[in-house]
């Protein structure tokens, strides 16, 4: 079968995926918070960004290859880390984590994702970030520092923009809770579903294996709101101590997460801190925020840090929108459980493909020979 006949795109995929991933589990997946209009800011801002078409160039063959914090990659993107990974698609980590060793970009493992670093270590290569959501406990922090360390991970992200639960109404109506219960009403769901069932039921029901290595005897779960989980009871809202104690507890590259304020950004480099990672969680957490890529240039201009982008992205040239406007590298997540969702382990390798070519299409298209040559190129219409 050939997959580029049949998917193309990535809105081919994710069709696909939502038929095959039961509906309350997409729900969770899929939704963002309040009435999702940062979806749709991040939708429309991004499609305002336009490149001068070339003419007359002769033939052009793109590279997309890039370096980042020292490390050569052959395009500049990479995974993003997702919670509850293992739930949207069985053993999800795992196969992203593999892709990312196979394929020579990033793989970055949530700290609420269903495996642990442990468990990804024989898979992540010398690709391996470790997101992590701060723990409130000191030897907590230590002891997941150093679990991720000697799994092999060398780069940690530490997520700074979920200071509390949000409420995503949309997952809340969908009926997923932490940890997963089925009901009736989601049993019919999963058995509409047969490969996500089967998967399920060969790896067991996903449960975030990290956080609940450290928090087994807690029995008040029910006093969290229906989007929260365990792991709300053990982390702490970050402020710069917490930076600073991170800094001189990690001897790799620290990356800042969730980053929308050019001052964050300029302070950063004076901490420690490696790269910025500018994003607005896609809407998950804040319904009334800019787009992020409304952002990213003022944060550019803020700091001499390389700069990492998420939110939105749905396709090649919307990386190279990114990497015009200042980013140095581009990150998604749910671009890649769709790829599963639709084509199971097979679908990172697909959508890897299609974004590479995508990009080198319209680099080709706008006579971008480098993706140095991108800023050039964009469309002044101010």
């Amino acid at each position: 079968m050939d997959l580029h006949s049949r998917y193309p795109a990535l809105s081919d995929l994710k069709s696909r995926a939502k038929r095959r991933i039961p509906h309350f589990v997409w729900e969770f997946f899929d939704s963002a918070t309040g009435a999702e209009s940062v979806t749709h800011r991040n939708r429309a801002a991004l499609d305002q960004i336009l490149f001068q078409p070339a003419a007359l160039r002769g033939e052009i063959t793109p590279d997309i290859s890039t370096t980042f914090l020292g490390r050569d990659y052959a395009a500049p993107f990479g995974i993003a880390p997702l919670g509850m990974s293992g739930l949207i698609w069985p053993e999800a980590e795992m196969h992203l984590a593999r892709h990312g060793a196979a394929a020579g970009i990033p793989y970055c493992l949530s700290t609420v994702a269903t495996r642990t670093p442990e468990d990804l270590a024989p898979a992540i290569g010398q690709q391996g970030w470790f997101q992590m959501y701060p723990p409130r406990d000191d030897g907590i922090r230590r002891d997941m520092l150093r679990r991720a360390r000697e799994a092999g991970f060398h780069t940690l992200i530490l997520t700074v923009d979920v200071p509390a639960a949000s409420r995503r109404e949309r997952q809340t109506r969908g009926g997923l809770v932490q940890p997963p219960k089925l009901t009736p009403r989601l049993a019919l769901q999963v058995a509409q579903c047969p490969q996500w069932a089967l998967g399920i039921a060969k790896a067991g029901m996903p449960r975030m294996k990290l956080i609940d290595s450290y928090a087994p005897d807690i029995a008040n779960q029910g006093t969290l709101p229906s989007t929260a989980h365990v792991g709300y009871l053990l982390r702490a809202a970050p402020d710069w101590d917490y930076v600073a104690a991170l800094r001189a507890e990690w001897d790799g590259a620290i990356i800042l997460k969730g980053v929308m304020e050019p001052e964050i950004a300029t302070r950063a480099a004076h901490e420690g801190i490696d790269a910025i990672w500018v994003s607005n969680h896609a809407g998950r957490q804040f319904d009334g925020a800019p787009a992020a890529i409304q952002m990213l240039p003022q944060i550019k201009a803020a700091t001499q840090l390389p700069i990492i982008f998420d939110s939105g992205i749905e396709g090649g040239l919307d990386i190279l929108r990114a990497l015009a406007l200042g980013a140095d590298f581009v990150m998604m997540g749910r671009a890649w459980h769709c790829a599963l969702g639709a084509l199971g382990g097979q679908g990172p390798a697909h959508l890897h493909e299609i974004l590479a070519r995508d990009m080198a299409s319209n680099m080709a298209q706008i006579g971008a020979k480098t993706l140095a040559d991108l800023g050039e190129r964009l469309v002044n219409l101010t």
